[in-house]
This record gives C-alpha cells, sequence and structure tokens, in this order.
C-alpha cells in the first residue's frame, strides 16, 4: 500500500510532528512499507489456530509473602528534624 506524502503531511500534523521537506519521502516509503507488512500478515491463513493469551504455557511463580526486613521505623523518626505521633513534619510549601 502507498502513502503518498500529503498524506503523511496530514499524518504529521495531526500528531504534531514536524517532518521536513528533505525527508517527507523516505516517511511516506517507509510508512508504505510497514503498512505492505500488515498487509502480509492479515493474508495469512489462521483458520483452525487456537489464540493465545500468553506465548508460554507456564505459570508464573510467586514468592512467599513474608517480612524479611525488621521495623525500624523509631530509628529512622529520629534522624528526622520534626515528628510528631509517628509522622514527619514538612514544611508548608503551598497556600
Amino acid at each position: 500500500m502507498a502513502v503518498d506524502t500529503q498524506t503523511v503531511e496530514k499524518l504529521a500534523e495531526l500528531a504534531r510532528i514536524d517532518i521536513s521537506e528533505e525527508t517527507l519521502e523516505e516517511v511516506s516509503h517507509r510508512l508504505g512499507e510497514v503498512l505492505q507488512l500488515v498487509d502480509q500478515l492479515q493474508a495469512v491463513n489462521t483458520d483452525g489456530i487456537a489464540p493465545m493469551a500468553h506465548p508460554l504455557e507456564e505459570e508464573q511463580t510467586l514468592r512467599i509473602d513474608a517480612v524479611t526486613e525488621s521495623d525500624r521505623r523509631k530509628e529512622f523518626l529520629a534522624l528526622a528534624p520534626q515528628t510528631e505521633e509517628g509522622l514527619y513534619l514538612v514544611p508548608k510549601v503551598i497556600d
């Protein structure tokens, strides 16, 4: 499928992409090649082939949901300049 330069200019305008006059012909040629590839893929006979939700027939291995670190909240709060009731106090930046 051929893509003319006018179509590329219109697509570039809609996508807010600046394509120079020097590369306009090359871009239209490359878009035409991509569309030819899509046409080629659509022409493949897929009758009798079951669709796949995932290319691998494997299950995801999950790790055990367990706590691996100790509670260091009090240590971290002690490093902060200001805290109140277990929360960090920060200066107001937006009125």
